[in-house]
């Protein structure tokens, strides 16, 4: 498989650059302040911006922020959105594009869920930790496989049964429920157990986990969120 983006597509960037945080996803950002900390002073690498909604949340942080992506659909929606973002485009992962700089913090969120191969993924996080300050620290966030085979305020899989016979490696379809455009997105499903083998192989070790949940006092209509984690956040150091 290639390393490739679906949302180089202007209907599918149009209908994502929409995408705020809503529900579930609302999951997958609520703990990142705590995780990446105050912002002041320090340089943010966002690695696969799409139309910059992770890139404008960690500017919100107190961050300096570079976003890179090697979808330029969503890279242009990103600029419409945000006109004093620092947006820059990764041909199949390339970051020459960013010279010497150096960051603090290197944040992926739903990224690797697109990058094909265990290999693939060591090599750009071997790149991603080059680029690391001497006490820098990569925040990935990824899907866990239990979001392909459970249904959720944003997403739909239940017309993908075959989802559930998915190894690490496979292909897997999922619908999002917080969009016009109702097309499935293809991920590669990866395990926990494979992520650490990439991250250990690539120099990388994992010095914190969360799985966040749901809790009764958001405002959201959960269905699977407060028994089973839709995300998984790592952070790792060199």
């Amino acid at each position: 498989m290639s390393f490739s983006n679906v949302y180089e597509d202007p209907d599918r960037a149009a209908s994502y650059a929409r995408l705020e945080f809503p529900g579930t996803y609302y999951l997958a950002y609520r703990d990142l302040p705590e995780i990446l900390g105050d912002g002041a002073g320090r340089l943010a690498l966002d690695f696969g911006c799409g139309t910059g909604r992770s890139t404008r949340f960690i500017a919100g942080l107190g961050f300096d922020v570079v976003g890179v992506d090697i979808a330029t659909e969503m890279l242009e929606q990103a600029r419409q959105i945000d006109p004093g973002g620092d947006y820059r485009l990764a041909l199949d992962g390339d970051l020459t594009r960013l010279g010497s700089e150096r960051f603090d913090v290197v944040v992926a969120v739903f990224t690797f869920d697109n990058i094909p191969g265990l290999d693939r993924k060591v090599s750009i996080l071997e790149q991603l930790a080059e680029r690391l300050e001497a006490k820098g620290r990569i925040v990935i966030l990824v899907s866990s496989p239990d979001i392909y085979t459970n249904e959720w305020s944003s997403f739909t899989t239940s017309a993908f049964p075959e989802n559930r016979d998915a190894k690490s490696g496979d292909l897997v379809r999922i619908v999002m429920r917080d969009v016009e455009d109702g097309r499935a997105v293809e991920d590669v499903v990866c395990t926990d157990e494979d992520y650490r083998t990439v991250f250990a192989d690539a120099g990388l070790r994992v010095v914190d986990v969360a799985q966040p949940l749901g809790r009764d006092d958001e405002p959201f209509d959960w269905i699977s969120e407060i028994e089973i984690a839709a995300w998984t956040i790592y952070a790792l150091e060199k």
